[in-house]
């Protein structure tokens, strides 16, 4: 069974989040919230408080198969300047693990390099960051071990791509037809 860490930092896109745990957990993903901050309570973007799993320090990333970092302001700036989480995504990056990101976080893994020569979407107005990627404006781009978005109403196509990239298409399917979600 895959595992898999979605962040959580004080500013957060809850929904972006919470959809994203809530898809891996129907496909029987074992989804861990990982707060970045001092406190398993984390306040969102739009004041809606949500307690994470565990903190950051509590984790152990050995056998985490995926790291997933929601967007919002200023979600996605903290989640670039929480130093653990920085060295935690070079590393999964070095060893091919999966890395993905919605809405603004994707300029979090360009602004590391992590893109670079891949195809990869953000929110409007983010592409800057994307250093050295191929830009798209896709719903959501999957390229080797990166899956990126562009913000809060392609949420689900996101979380049914990881499915898909963690589990399989027929996995995915089943949670997509669950939800009742029609493209």
């Amino acid at each position: 069974m895959s595992k898999v860490c979605v962040f959580l930092a004080e500013g957060c896109e809850e929904v972006e989040a919470l959809m994203v745990v809530d898809l891996l957990r129907r496909a029987g993903i074992e989804t861990f919230m990982v707060s970045v901050t001092s406190s398993l309570q984390v306040t969102g973007s739009h004041g809606i408080q949500v307690k994470a799993d565990r903190l950051f320090e509590e984790m152990f990333y050995s056998d985490i198969d995926a790291l997933v970092l929601p967007g919002g302001i200023p979600g996605t700036p903290n989640l670039a300047n929480h130093l653990g989480l920085v060295e935690l995504l070079k590393e999964f990056y070095q060893k091919d693990k999966m890395l993905a990101a919605i809405c603004a976080a994707p300029s979090v893994l360009g602004d590391l390099g992590l893109l670079a020569g891949k195809k990869a979407t953000c929110h409007p107005g983010f592409e800057s960051h994307l250093l050295k990627a191929q830009v798209v404006e896709d719903e959501v781009a999957a390229d080797g071990n990166v899956v990126t978005s562009r913000g809060l109403g392609t949420a689900i196509p996101f979380g049914l791509q990881l499915i898909r990239c963690l589990e399989d298409e027929e996995t995915a399917q089943k949670v997509q037809d669950a939800i009742v979600y029609r493209k």
